[in-house]
């Protein structure tokens, strides 16, 4: 007897054929850009946290209040490179 999860995942290849399975290489693959990204996301979180602390420092609360948009939307930005580049693996395999 087939456990719920084996049956959700046979329909859903019945409802994608097109789809194919993910080799240990494309797991590799978006592993790597996985930590490429991750390593990007910090990078931009370490330098702008410090023009933050800066800027809270000297009271500017119109500075902070851009930088705090601009983490989010650098974070925001990076998140969707990822997924681009995951998605170029994924249609590649």
């Amino acid at each position: 007897m087939k456990s719920a999860y084996e049956l959700a995942m046979e329909r859903l290849q019945e409802s994608d054929p097109d789809k194919q399975p993910v080799t240990d290489e494309m797991r590799k693959a978006l592993a790597a850009v996985d930590e490429k990204f991750d390593a990007k996301v910090a990078e931009r979180k370490i330098f702008l946290t410090q023009k933050l602390a800066t800027a809270s420092a000297n009271q500017d609360l119109q500075e902070v209040e851009l930088i705090q948009k601009q983490i989010s939307n650098e974070k925001a930005r990076l998140e969707e490179e990822r997924e681009t580049a995951k998605d170029k693996i994924r249609n590649a395999g």
